[in-house]
């Protein structure tokens, strides 16, 4: 589907409606572990990205950002917002779109929706780092905060690592209720907890994603016992952490982007040098993950521009052939490249 000179320059949409019939025809599990397998894919490709911290605009009630990235033959961005206030309101609290662009004629190769993709790429991130850092053994996650993302996460981490049994807790126990409900006769073991600590008994993997827009600690130090494995999501700009400082100070921590989580991760409690590995390194197989069964391993997720443009990518691929796209005449395309004024005054 690469766009030649002599094409007509129409781009291909995907709306929110044309994604989830295109996660609903390849399988939602499939469709998480190969975005995951795409993941893992560019990251070990991570030195030939360009890459920057993402360009928030803060408010008072939340940040719009732009999450720009590039290799040698796609530049991808995604615009996303985070606004925690706005599920009082009826509304999504992350709602996101993104293009892919052919970087030798700078033409749009795809324009898609990303709120849906958005939640399926956390999920499939989160399982790389899980399949990468948790006890090879992992069989139970407790999944703290069951809003938005719990599904995915719950789903990709089965899929990818071959966890089965859930343990669910939210503040809200609607939330969980409907958390237990999607996961239903979806091949899991699964308990509703009426506390954070209740969730934890037991569990090998540890999965937050809160969306407070504040430095919470949902998890103290003395929760987390020795083995465990982290994936901290929920923090995810400035000012906004769930894990106790000390959790972080004793856990061995592997990020995505060390300026980008050095501002929004749960990292941002710690000195400017504190440790932490790259996990593309250990992807790559240039650093090591996990050195013992008895170690706390932290996934500081915050979420980086290549897991998104490995997304787009990855739906580049997959609509190819299938009904699952719209072409939008977005590009204008006079017949002479140096006379746009001139298709416009024909077209009166």
């Amino acid at each position: 589907m690469s766009l030649k000179a002599s094409d007509k320059a129409l781009v291909p949409f995907v709306s929110v409606d044309n994604m989830m019939r295109l996660v609903h025809h390849i399988g939602i599990e499939t469709f998480l572990a190969d975005l995951a397998r795409a993941i893992e894919a560019d990251f070990i490709r991570w030195e030939l990205f360009d890459k920057t911290p993402r360009v928030g605009a803060h408010s008072d009630v939340g940040v719009i950002e732009l999450m720009p990235t590039a290799d040698n033959e796609f530049y991808g961005f995604k615009y996303v917002n985070g606004h925690p206030k706005n599920m009082r309101e009826g509304l999504q609290t992350v709602t996101a779109f993104g293009v892919l662009s052919d970087v030798y004629t700078g033409y749009p190769l795809l324009f898609s929706e990303m709120t849906v993709l958005t939640a399926l790429r956390t999920g499939a991130m989160s399982a790389v780092a899980t399949k990468h850092l948790a006890r090879k053994d992992a069989r139970t996650m407790a999944m703290i905060g069951n809003g938005a993302q719990s599904e995915f996460q719950c789903l990709a981490i089965k899929a990818v690592c071959g966890i089965d049994t859930i343990r669910l807790y939210d503040i809200d126990n609607a939330a969980t209720e409907k958390c237990l409900r999607n996961l239903a006769d979806l091949g899991f073991d699964i308990t509703a907890c009426d506390s954070p600590e209740q969730a934890i008994e037991g569990a090998d993997v540890i999965t937050v994603a809160t969306a407070d827009k504040d430095m919470q600690t949902i998890l103290t130090d003395n929760m987390v016992g020795a083995g465990v494995h982290i994936n901290a999501i929920g923090g995810d700009c400035p000012g906004k952490t769930e894990l106790h400082r000390d959790i972080v100070a004793r856990a061995t921590i592997f990020v995505e982007y060390p300026p980008q989580t050095r501002i929004e991760g749960e990292i941002q409690q710690m000195p400017p040098d504190h440790p932490v590995t790259e996990l593309w390194q250990v992807i790559a197989g240039t650093a090591q993950g996990r050195q013992s069964a008895s170690e706390v391993t932290l996934f500081d997720g915050v979420g980086f521009a290549i897991e998104d443009f490995s997304a787009l990518r990855y739906v580049h691929e997959k609509i190819r052939d299938t009904p699952y796209y719209v072409d939008l005449d977005l590009i204008a395309d006079p017949d002479d490249p140096r006379d746009l004024f001139g298709m416009i005054k024909r077209a009166g």
